[in-house]
């Protein structure tokens, strides 16, 4: 039977739909799977070896990369590959690097060497956020308007699916009694063929974007902003380790003369915070500086795009503090349960890991559906609100500890891929700080992740999502070292009170922002070219 093009058409156009929003769970899936790799899981490999937690704080630094991607992501922008497109091509390249170095980072044990650990972890995280900024890219040109909210749920279901393989699938892997006695490098391995296999699906099944035009600048002038960038980033990190780092030790020594060893050291860790923030304060204006001076066109204009729309300077700031409840609680959740309320390895794989992060989707795409509903602003707020008293949760699994509810029993499983030799039981009190915290962060990250797409320019999509997501980046980043610190200093309770009361600042600014926030509900028209062409 022959199909009328009044039926045909609403067919192909919600078979379109349905691709682009597969697409969009897959590539979300690609972009979550490294993160673990170099946060929470990287921090069970350490708190296995022994390594303490304010040294675990400090190596939250190997995240970096993903606050300051907004640097490189300009040239993804304005080269492309000689084959697949723009987007595709660079999703490609960037996978098969992050497989690599996954390789590389499972054969290199932290106690043998931390500071190569380290630096391998770095690049890991460096792929990443590239990966990142090209997933961000393509989904932001892909999806209209009407699609941003219920894509942004898909995109963290895909998100949160990688992390049940990365963060907790990975902890039941590594548990001798439980699981399957693993090793951490063992838990590397498989994760690096799961990047070959994202690779393969980009270059061959993702659809092709209708995109925008590159931006129109001189290669040459783009390639040596951003060498002259690069120089400037590592002239702030010289001056923050040999300058910065002495200066400040030496103005806390007298402080810190006559106390115990212990808390000598962590006077340092106070000392090395101290140094840290003023090098953030000195390289920040001295990258902008050079950039200018090197006439680092695409990122530039990117910028200038971005700052040009009403409220540009006010959203980084709420871009900033939306998130920052969830960085801080759960910059050291990881350390806190494992070394603080001595749960084991499966039983924070499958409560944290696991039930947690399915508790994730399930709010994610609750968010998603409500969105429809409340329009961005109504759902920014209610979700701010709902993710901020969720700290409140690990405030009272600290104070009452294990046992205080009532809890349950995972039966023994073997699935093949995973699997618990004896029935596991679960703390009562541990699943609802789990419950609420991940069903609440989920919806929460719906709605950021549509109000980020809402604000960029298709023609510098990547640029313009890479500095988001850079700024957002800052809470789950920055707040590590001093977490680490606090935490050692304060104790757990005290922490996760300050973890809730960082939330206001940005609720205030969520307010004052209701305007410029309702009208980018508006569409906006997409047109261009074949990504391919």
């Amino acid at each position: 039977m022959t199909v009328s093009p009044a039926r045909g058409a609403p067919t192909r156009e919600r078979f379109d739909r349905a691709v682009r929003l597969i697409a969009v769970t897959v590539l979300g899936f690609a972009s979550g799977l490294p993160l673990a790799l170099t946060g929470q899981a990287m921090q069970a490999w350490l708190s296995a070896d022994g390594i303490d937690i304010a040294t675990i704080g400090f190596l939250s630094l190997v995240g970096l990369p993903y606050t300051f991607k907004f640097l490189w992501a300009p040239l993804m922008d304005r080269f492309e590959p000689p084959w697949l497109g723009r987007r595709r091509g660079w999703l490609v390249l960037s996978q098969l690097a992050l497989a690599g170095a996954l390789f590389w980072m499972a054969a290199t044990p932290p106690t043998a060497s931390l500071a190569a650990f380290a630096l391998l972890a770095c690049l890991v995280a460096t792929l990443s956020a590239s990966q990142d900024v090209v997933v961000d890219a393509y989904r932001t040109d892909l999806l209209p308007s009407a699609e941003r909210g219920i894509g942004s749920s898909l995109n963290v279901l895909g998100y949160r699916l990688a992390m049940i393989v990365s963060g907790g699938i990975a902890f039941i892997w590594v548990d001798p009694r439980q699981g399957g006695g693993w090793s951490w490098p063992e838990v590397y391995r498989a994760m690096a063929l799961f990047m070959i296999a994202a690779a393969v699906v980009s270059a061959l099944l993702i659809p092709k974007l209708v995109d925008a035009a590159r931006p129109a600048s001189v290669a040459r002038n783009d390639l040596v902003g951003f060498l002259a960038v690069v120089v400037a980033v590592a002239v702030g990190f010289l001056a923050t380790r040999y300058a910065f780092s002495p200066l400040a030790r030496e103005w806390l020594a007298p402080v810190a003369g006559g106390v115990a060893a212990g808390e000598t050291s962590l006077r340092e860790r106070w000392a090395d915070l101290a140094a840290l923030f003023v090098g953030i304060a000195f390289t920040l204006p001295l990258v902008a500086w050079t950039a200018r001076r090197a006439r680092f066109e695409t990122l530039l204009g990117g910028l200038k795009s971005y700052f040009a729309q009403p409220g540009a300077g006010p959203f980084l700031g709420f871009i900033v503090l939306y998130k920052l409840p969830d960085a801080f609680a759960g910059a050291l959740l990881t350390p806190f349960l494992l070394q603080a309320m001595q749960f084991s390895t499966a039983e924070v794989g499958v409560v944290n890991k696991v039930i947690g992060l399915w508790l994730t989707i399930l709010g994610a795409l609750l968010g998603g559906a409500l969105m429809i509903r409340l329009g961005l602003w109504r759902a920014l707020l209610l979700f701010g609100i709902l993710q901020t008293l969720s700290n409140l949760g690990f405030w009272w699994l600290a104070v009452n500890g294990r046992g205080a509810l009532p809890g349950l029993t995972i039966p023994a499983f073997d699935w093949g891929f995973v699997k618990l030799a004896e029935a596991t039981p679960v703390d009562g009190g541990l699943l609802m700080a789990i419950a609420s915290e991940n069903i609440t962060s989920g919806m929460g990250t719906a709605a950021f992740v549509a109000f980020l797409m809402s604000l960029c320019n298709r023609q510098f999509s990547a640029t313009q999502f890479a500095l988001l997501s850079a700024f957002a980046s800052v809470g789950r980043v920055w707040v590590g070292p001093f977490a680490g610190v606090l935490a050692q200093s304060i104790g757990w309770p005290s922490f996760f009170i300050a973890s809730t009361l960082v939330a206001l600042p940005g609720l205030a600014l969520l307010l004052a922002l209701r305007r410029p926030i309702v009208m980018l509900d508006s569409p906006r028209p997409a047109a261009g070219k074949s990504d391919d062409d």
